[in-house]
């Protein structure tokens, strides 16, 4: 069974929220990470960049299979993860610790549609 962590919010694509503040920390769920196997290369936006909700914004590539990355959130990127830029095996290792992108939430609301951990651990199954 995947590593499913209560208080973070889960789209259906796969990606989660870590919310500090006015901040959210977006990656890839370890549900995600198991399905993808090793992860060679993580394609990321610029620092100062929007994301839209529901919308791409870059990509993780694995031995098998490219997979777009989808915002579960709109804001503006203030950091993005550049450990992965030369170690994008740190999301096989812990895909919760190993954040894509930080990112200034511009309508915390949005956090509302997202799923619960319960709830995503439910279509996880």
């Amino acid at each position: 069974m995947a590593k499913v962590i209560e208080g973070l919010y889960y789209a259906e694509s796969h990606e989660y929220v870590k919310v500090d503040g006015e901040y959210g920390y977006i990656g890839i769920t370890d549900y995600a990470q198991s399905q993808l196997g090793n992860v060679v290369y993580v394609d990321m936006p610029e620092v100062d960049d929007e994301v839209t909700a529901g919308e791409e914004f870059g990509a993780v590539e694995s031995v098998k299979a490219a997979s777009d990355l989808f915002s579960p959130v709109s804001g503006t990127v203030v950091e993005v993860n550049e450990a992965l830029e030369d170690q994008p095996e740190l999301i096989n290792e812990d895909a919760f610790e190993n954040w894509i992108i930080k990112v200034k939430l511009s309508d915390p609301s949005e956090l509302e549609s997202l799923m619960s951990a319960q709830e995503y651990e439910g279509i996880c199954e």
